[in-house]
């Protein structure tokens, strides 16, 4: 397994900013949303043919596993209010996606399509020496989660979808307008900006960890801004033969899209689905807001497998 825990990372193996001098700041955001986790995070780097991902790991060793992919920008440390209860019963490995905001860093081959992700996936996996193992996606990472199980079926042993983008149903028209001057031109106050109309205004509130809302608007404005690697959403048939057990849950109050018509799509599509409705949560928010009722239908889907 080709790995290291260290918390160092080689030169040219630097994530990549728009300034050098974005560098400091972003990690040491990153390394204090971290430090706030409810239990200690080992930092695992696993080097592929397309570059170095950075993986934080907690929970028992011998835990049954369960692997993390987080929406796109938010990078691993976005679980803050989950891993304890995740981690009661499973080894949970936490991805910073690559090419995205985070420790990971793209290289060598690159990632051009839906397949190349499969890809990477499947290098990490092995890298870990997971055979097998259960899959959380939220958003972005919750498209590439599905997108993964469709892949490799016999890999994923059981998969929980948190308002997964581009799975079952398409983006609203308001929160692309929204979401287009940020990417055009990204900047922290923009990102905090959109973060706090997508949830209704949860920062403010004390719903979400300034720590992580930190390292979300620094990574927003300061990595460079590669188009994300997406495709079609999966066909129906492609989603019929899908024998994965998976949860599918999605928020009420998301701007995103209609969480009540992507629940409903999944109900139709997937032969082994659990679909459902939380109330009071926004899409970018979802993780961290009220996260007793999340965690303990994840848990209870989770714990199933033994």
């Amino acid at each position: 397994m080709s790995t290291s825990t260290s918390r160092t990372t080689r030169a040219s193996e630097r994530p990549e900013f728009r300034t050098p001098g974005t560098e400091a700041a972003f990690l040491a955001a990153y390394d204090a949303a971290l430090a706030r986790w409810p239990l200690p995070a080992t930092p695992i780097d696993c080097r592929s043919e397309y570059g170095t991902t950075r993986i934080n790991a907690c929970g028992p060793a011998d835990g049954r596993p369960v692997v993390l992919l987080p929406s796109g920008g938010a990078t691993s440390t976005v679980w803050y209010a989950n891993v304890a209860a995740l981690a009661a019963t499973h080894r949970v490995y936490a991805v910073d996606l690559i090419g995205d905001a985070g420790r990971s860093v793209r290289h060598g081959r690159p990632i051009r399509r839906a397949e190349d992700l499969a890809g990477w996936l499947d290098s990490v996996l092995d890298r870990l020496g997971l055979a097998t193992t259960a899959m959380v996606g939220h958003s972005y990472g919750g498209w590439m989660a599905l997108g993964y199980a469709l892949h490799a079926p016999h890999r994923v042993t059981r998969l929980a979808l948190l308002d997964p983008t581009q799975c079952f149903a398409g983006f609203r028209p308001g929160y692309l307008l929204r979401a287009v001057p940020l990417l055009l031109r990204p900047t922290a106050a923009r990102a905090r900006d959109f973060i706090a109309w997508e949830t209704g205004g949860a920062p403010a509130a004390g719903l979400i960890d300034p720590a992580w809302s930190t390292v979300h608007a620094l990574g927003t404005a300061d990595f460079p801004r590669s188009k994300p690697v997406t495709g079609p959403r999966p066909s129906a048939g492609q989603l019929r033969a899908l024998t994965v057990p998976t949860l599918v849950l999605t928020a009420e109050r998301s701007r995103t899209h209609d969480g009540a018509r992507v629940a409903a799509a999944a109900r139709a599509l997937l032969p082994h689905v659990e679909a459902e409705v939380l109330p009071g949560l926004s899409h970018h928010a979802m993780p961290m807001t009220d996260p007793g009722p999340l965690n303990d239908r994840l848990t209870r889907f989770l714990d199933r497998e033994a």
